[in-house]
Protein backbone atom coordinates (compact mmCIF):
# COMPACT_ATOMS: atom_id res chain seq x y z
CA UNK A 1 0.00 0.00 0.00
CA UNK A 2 1.36 3.42 -1.03
CA UNK A 3 1.79 5.74 1.99
CA UNK A 4 0.19 9.27 -0.27
CA UNK A 5 -2.41 9.28 -2.93
CA UNK A 6 -2.81 12.41 -4.74
CA UNK A 7 -6.98 13.29 -4.72
CA UNK A 8 -9.25 14.86 -7.36
CA UNK A 9 -8.40 17.93 -6.26
CA UNK A 10 -4.66 17.58 -6.99
CA UNK A 11 -3.84 17.42 -2.55
CA UNK A 12 -1.74 14.78 -1.69
CA UNK A 13 -3.14 12.66 1.46
CA UNK A 14 -2.39 10.12 3.73
CA UNK A 15 -3.65 7.75 1.47
CA UNK A 16 -6.02 5.56 4.32
CA UNK A 17 -8.34 8.96 3.52
CA UNK A 18 -9.21 6.82 -0.16
CA UNK A 19 -11.49 8.76 -2.07
CA UNK A 20 -14.64 8.35 0.59
CA UNK A 21 -16.13 12.14 0.48
CA UNK A 22 -17.02 11.66 4.72
CA UNK A 23 -12.99 10.06 5.27
CA UNK A 24 -11.28 12.92 2.65
CA UNK A 25 -13.76 15.43 5.10
CA UNK A 26 -12.68 13.85 7.67
CA UNK A 27 -8.69 13.51 7.34
CA UNK A 28 -8.97 17.51 6.14
CA UNK A 29 -11.21 19.03 8.43
CA UNK A 30 -10.34 16.52 12.03
CA UNK A 31 -7.83 13.78 11.96
CA UNK A 32 -5.16 15.28 13.94
CA UNK A 33 -6.65 19.09 14.61
CA UNK A 34 -6.45 19.25 18.22
CA UNK A 35 -9.63 18.88 19.68
CA UNK A 36 -10.14 20.27 23.68
CA UNK A 37 -12.83 20.47 25.99
CA UNK A 38 -14.66 18.26 28.18
CA UNK A 39 -17.69 17.39 25.78
CA UNK A 40 -15.71 16.66 22.76
CA UNK A 41 -13.35 15.30 24.19
CA UNK A 42 -15.95 12.63 25.88
CA UNK A 43 -18.37 11.98 22.26
CA UNK A 44 -14.59 11.33 21.06
CA UNK A 45 -13.36 8.84 23.24
CA UNK A 46 -17.39 6.87 22.98
CA UNK A 47 -16.75 6.93 19.23
CA UNK A 48 -13.40 5.56 19.21
CA UNK A 49 -15.06 2.85 21.53
CA UNK A 50 -17.60 2.12 19.59
CA UNK A 51 -15.21 1.79 16.86
CA UNK A 52 -13.33 -0.91 18.60
CA UNK A 53 -13.92 -3.95 15.81
CA UNK A 54 -15.38 -2.03 13.01
CA UNK A 55 -13.77 0.47 10.85
CA UNK A 56 -13.90 3.80 11.53
CA UNK A 57 -15.75 5.00 7.97
CA UNK A 58 -18.37 2.77 9.76
CA UNK A 59 -18.81 5.27 12.67
CA UNK A 60 -18.27 8.27 10.96
CA UNK A 61 -21.08 7.69 8.74
CA UNK A 62 -23.29 6.35 12.11
CA UNK A 63 -21.72 9.83 14.15
CA UNK A 64 -25.12 11.99 12.98
CA UNK A 65 -27.32 9.20 14.88
CA UNK A 66 -25.22 9.28 17.42
CA UNK A 67 -24.77 12.27 18.88
CA UNK A 68 -28.75 12.41 18.28
CA UNK A 69 -29.48 9.26 20.37
CA UNK A 70 -26.91 10.35 23.19
CA UNK A 71 -27.79 14.21 23.53
CA UNK A 72 -24.97 15.59 21.57
CA UNK A 73 -22.77 13.32 24.25
CA UNK A 74 -23.44 15.90 26.47
CA UNK A 75 -22.09 14.02 29.62
CA UNK A 76 -24.62 15.27 31.96
CA UNK A 77 -27.14 14.32 29.98
CA UNK A 78 -25.86 11.05 29.12
CA UNK A 79 -25.36 10.40 32.73
CA UNK A 80 -29.12 10.74 33.13
CA UNK A 81 -29.61 7.71 30.68
CA UNK A 82 -31.53 4.39 32.49
CA UNK A 83 -32.54 1.45 31.61
CA UNK A 84 -35.39 2.55 29.12
CA UNK A 85 -32.52 4.30 27.33
CA UNK A 86 -30.15 1.51 27.09
CA UNK A 87 -33.25 -0.61 25.74
CA UNK A 88 -34.22 2.35 23.05
CA UNK A 89 -30.57 2.82 22.13
CA UNK A 90 -30.30 -1.05 21.52
CA UNK A 91 -33.62 -0.86 19.05
CA UNK A 92 -32.05 1.66 17.11
CA UNK A 93 -30.51 0.83 13.53
CA UNK A 94 -28.55 4.24 13.17
CA UNK A 95 -25.92 3.06 15.74
CA UNK A 96 -23.83 0.40 16.56
CA UNK A 97 -26.13 -1.58 18.94
CA UNK A 98 -23.68 -3.12 21.13
CA UNK A 99 -24.81 -3.20 24.91
CA UNK A 100 -21.25 -3.42 26.38
CA UNK A 101 -20.61 -0.43 24.73
CA UNK A 102 -23.23 1.36 25.47
CA UNK A 103 -23.37 0.71 28.67
CA UNK A 104 -19.65 1.82 28.75
CA UNK A 105 -20.62 5.58 27.34
CA UNK A 106 -23.34 5.80 30.05
CA UNK A 107 -21.31 4.83 32.72
CA UNK A 108 -18.03 6.97 31.04
CA UNK A 109 -20.65 9.76 31.44
CA UNK A 110 -21.33 9.25 34.70
CA UNK A 111 -17.90 9.43 35.51
CA UNK A 112 -17.01 12.29 33.71
CA UNK A 113 -20.31 14.19 35.00
CA UNK A 114 -18.74 13.74 38.62
CA UNK A 115 -15.54 15.17 37.65
CA UNK A 116 -14.59 19.14 38.00
CA UNK A 117 -15.35 20.87 34.81
CA UNK A 118 -12.40 20.59 32.15
CA UNK A 119 -11.11 17.86 34.49
CA UNK A 120 -11.37 15.14 31.35
CA UNK A 121 -9.60 17.47 29.24
CA UNK A 122 -6.84 18.36 31.26
CA UNK A 123 -6.48 14.18 32.08
CA UNK A 124 -6.31 13.51 28.52
CA UNK A 125 -3.69 16.32 27.41
CA UNK A 126 -1.30 15.38 30.20
CA UNK A 127 -0.48 11.96 28.46
CA UNK A 128 0.19 13.98 25.13
CA UNK A 129 3.55 13.00 24.18
CA UNK A 130 6.58 15.68 24.15
CA UNK A 131 8.30 15.62 20.94
CA UNK A 132 6.42 13.24 18.79
CA UNK A 133 8.06 12.79 15.32
CA UNK A 134 5.33 12.76 12.13
CA UNK A 135 5.87 9.67 10.44
CA UNK A 136 7.72 9.18 7.02
CA UNK A 137 5.66 6.27 6.64
CA UNK A 138 2.75 4.07 7.39
CA UNK A 139 4.94 1.74 9.10
CA UNK A 140 5.92 3.86 11.45
CA UNK A 141 2.48 4.67 13.06
CA UNK A 142 2.56 2.68 16.42
CA UNK A 143 -0.85 0.78 17.53
CA UNK A 144 -0.12 1.98 20.99
CA UNK A 145 2.50 4.14 22.57
CA UNK A 146 3.76 4.58 26.42
CA UNK A 147 1.77 7.52 26.48
CA UNK A 148 -1.16 5.46 25.01
CA UNK A 149 -1.05 2.75 27.70
CA UNK A 150 -0.39 5.08 30.54
CA UNK A 151 -3.70 7.01 29.53
CA UNK A 152 -5.53 3.54 29.51
CA UNK A 153 -4.24 2.57 32.69
CA UNK A 154 -5.14 6.02 34.25
CA UNK A 155 -8.71 5.97 32.61
CA UNK A 156 -9.05 2.17 34.07
CA UNK A 157 -8.14 2.93 36.91
CA UNK A 158 -10.82 5.58 37.14
CA UNK A 159 -13.55 3.07 36.05
CA UNK A 160 -13.73 4.12 32.38
CA UNK A 161 -14.72 1.37 30.18
CA UNK A 162 -13.37 0.92 26.73
CA UNK A 163 -10.45 3.00 26.81
CA UNK A 164 -7.85 0.13 26.15
CA UNK A 165 -4.07 0.93 25.01
CA UNK A 166 -4.95 0.92 20.98
CA UNK A 167 -7.93 2.46 21.37
CA UNK A 168 -6.53 5.24 23.23
CA UNK A 169 -3.86 5.56 20.89
CA UNK A 170 -6.59 6.20 18.10
CA UNK A 171 -8.06 8.61 20.34
CA UNK A 172 -4.57 10.89 20.47
CA UNK A 173 -4.55 10.45 16.82
CA UNK A 174 -7.48 11.86 15.65
CA UNK A 175 -8.19 14.52 18.96
CA UNK A 176 -4.63 16.13 17.80
CA UNK A 177 -2.59 14.76 21.07
CA UNK A 178 -0.10 13.55 17.86
CA UNK A 179 0.36 14.03 14.29
CA UNK A 180 0.91 10.90 12.64
CA UNK A 181 -0.06 12.54 8.76
CA UNK A 182 3.01 10.90 6.96
CA UNK A 183 5.27 12.82 5.40
CA UNK A 184 4.29 14.03 2.04
CA UNK A 185 0.66 14.64 3.46
CA UNK A 186 -1.00 18.28 2.51
CA UNK A 187 -1.80 18.15 6.38
CA UNK A 188 1.09 17.11 7.47
CA UNK A 189 2.89 20.70 8.17
CA UNK A 190 -0.25 21.98 8.83
CA UNK A 191 -1.12 20.64 12.14
CA UNK A 192 2.27 21.65 13.94
CA UNK A 193 1.09 23.10 17.35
Amino acid sequence: MTDILVGEDGRARCAWAGADPEYLRYHDEEWGCPLRGDRPLFEKMSLEGFQAGLSWITILRKRPRFREVFAGFEPDAVAAFDEADIERLMGDAGIVRNRAKIEAVIGNARLVHAMSPGELDALIWSFAPQGHVPPATFSEVPATTAESTALSKELRRRGFRFVGPTTMYALMQSAGLVDDHVAGCWRAASTAR
